[in-house]
């Protein structure tokens, strides 16, 4: 956050705190109407109204049993993939991939402020690809997306269908390249792999240039993702999340309420 941002906003001052449904939505819709290049920055809790689970709740991915003997933070790691490719495939597919799931109202809301021209872009650290299906074009995917899969041998590409089509024709589950026979993984961002430095560049201009930041549905807790809000000078800053998180502080609207709720006008 910008020196000026903190000098202007100070430890909470003139913040506003919502835990009703029907004022979070007019006080969003009050603040994302008037914006001209607003920047929407969502974490899981996105899409858990969805039915995609979360991390770090008490239902979350990481507080529940993998199902493979692994601690779920250890599996999804570039090392754990390398070396146990059936266990983090058995556990990707039925933990991490929703191919059912459907965009809930706060994407279907953010695509048409898009359109409308209120709202510059998404960065999502989401990988379920649901901001697209809902509509929106300028989408920054900062862990890549499930969407996405490439032979780790010749380099070719494949959607998820084709993908979860491999693992099953596999005797172990493992997709595999039709063309050379090498290991499929997913364009997702594991523990121990960098992001996309351009992608990296893309988030921060975006954020730069916005005149409205909307934090949504994150605990900022994922690094270097969360320091992408640093970047942010811009005139309003909303923070829509159930639980305290860390940029509350510098916030003029904090909102108590399901993003998918919150959004839902």
């Amino acid at each position: 956050m910008s020196d000026e941002r903190q000098r202007a906003t100070g430890a909470g001052g003139g913040r506003r705190e919502v835990t009703d449904a029907a004022q979070a939505r007019e006080a969003l819709r009050g603040v994302l109407e008037q914006a001209r290049s607003a920047v929407f920055f969502g974490g899981a809790g996105v899409s858990t109204e969805s039915g995609i689970p979360d991390f770090r709740s008490a239902h979350g991915v990481y507080r529940t049993s993998s199902g493979v003997g692994y601690p779920p933070e250890t599996i999804v790691s570039h090392s754990f993939f390398q070396a146990h490719p059936q266990e983090f495939w058995r556990f990707y597919r039925s933990k991490m991939v929703f191919p059912d799931a459907r965009p809930n109202a706060c994407h279907r809301k953010l695509a048409e402020l898009e359109r409308a021209g209120h709202l510059a872009g998404v960065v999502t650290q989401n990988i379920d690809g649901l901001h697209q299906a809902a509509g929106s074009r300028a989408v920054v995917e900062l862990h890549g997306s499930v969407h996405r899969n490439h032979c780790q041998g010749c380099g070719r590409g494949f959607d998820l269908a084709q993908t979860l089509a491999a693992a099953d024709a596999s005797a172990d589950g493992i997709p595999r390249c039709p063309a050379c026979g090498g290991a499929v993984k997913p364009d997702v961002v594991l523990y121990e792999e960098p992001l996309d430095e351009a992608t990296m560049l893309r988030a921060a201009r975006l954020i730069d240039a916005a005149d409205v930041l909307v934090v949504a549905g994150t605990s900022l807790a994922v690094w270097p993702a969360a320091g992408f809000i640093e970047y942010f000078h811009g005139g309003t800053l909303v923070v829509a999340n159930l639980s305290p998180t860390s940029a509350e502080a510098q916030a003029d609207l904090v909102v108590r309420v399901p993003v998918g709720e919150a959004f839902d006008w």
